[in-house]
């Protein structure tokens, strides 16, 4: 007898798997399940109805005597602020200070929270100063940012920078904190250096944390940018919702929320998206 047809043979003393009730063996009826390709489509479609059913309801509150711009009041609204290009620009001023204010904020708070996870002596300066400014609201520093930047494009974006870098610089700093000592240790005893160490265990374990507070960060970084452009801005969502409040324009500020809330939800997409891409490792739910 061959080798192949000896590993081919069934050992001695054992039988093959007994059928069940309906003729198949286990093995066989798992790999006969289908893999219910619907289940991914699911969250879509619960999305899209979550917004047919909340524009619904926005629509009756509207129709029930609230004080709500209907639905085709704000697209019409839209489409208006659209061809004369007010839109355009404001998103353009809106989008360019909170991509400004929030990559600095994160470029500045990775490493700040890689040094207070990483070094002891790093933390115990830096952590009572992160504290306290936490406490501090950002729109408080907007008198202070004025005073001492001027009313030009710098204390927008300071204020903005600063939202952001206080969500993500704590999210890294746990991350690192969390980080497994049983790899850590492992990593050791088998000869790393600390470098690489930190390169090939610290980085990835903390990726997640740092993703997670990115995405906090630019939560925060738009909640900051209606109160930011109140400094004598001209142009962008946050000014054009301030000024039509002194109109009573509903529609238009209408417009600016909605506007805000879909630049904000594609970018956390986005933030999502490369989440996943690079804590594809990570168990998920």
């Amino acid at each position: 007898m061959s080798v192949l047809e000896k590993r081919g043979a069934e050992p001695s003393g054992q039988t093959p798997p007994a059928p069940d009730d309906a003729g198949t063996t286990n093995a066989t009826k798992t790999a006969a399940e289908p893999s219910r390709p619907g289940r991914r489509g699911l969250p879509l479609i619960l999305n899209a109805v979550s917004v047919v059913l909340g524009i619904a309801l926005w629509w009756a509150a509207a129709a029930a005597g609230f004080k709500l711009p209907t639905p085709p009041e704000v697209v019409s609204r839209a489409g208006t602020l659209i061809a004369d290009g007010t839109l355009g620009e404001d998103v353009l001023a809106s989008l360019t200070r909170v991509l400004i204010g929030f990559g600095l904020g994160t470029a500045v708070a990775v490493p700040v929270g890689f040094l207070m996870g990483w070094y002891g002596i790093a933390r115990g300066l830096m952590e009572p100063w992160i504290q306290f400014f936490r406490t501090v609201p950002p729109l408080a520093i907007i008198p202070l940012a004025v005073v001492v930047m001027g009313i030009d494009e710098t204390p927008k974006i300071f204020v903005i920078f600063l939202a952001a870098f206080l969500a993500c610089v704590i999210s890294t700093f746990q991350g690192v904190v969390n980080v497994d000592r049983t790899l850590i240790n492992a990593a050791r005893v088998l000869g790393a250096r600390d470098a690489v160490i930190f390169a090939r265990v610290v980085v990835p374990a903390s990726t997640p944390f740092i993703l997670v507070g990115m995405r906090v960060g630019l939560g925060s970084a738009w909640a900051t940018l209606v109160a930011a452009e109140l400094i004598a801005a001209q142009e962008g969502l946050g000014y054009r919702m301030q000024n039509a409040q002194l109109y009573y324009d509903l529609p238009t500020i209408f417009v600016g929320l909605i506007s805000i809330g879909i630049l904000g939800l594609l970018m956390d997409r986005i933030l999502l998206l490369a989440e996943r891409k690079l804590t594809g490792w990570q168990e998920r739910r």
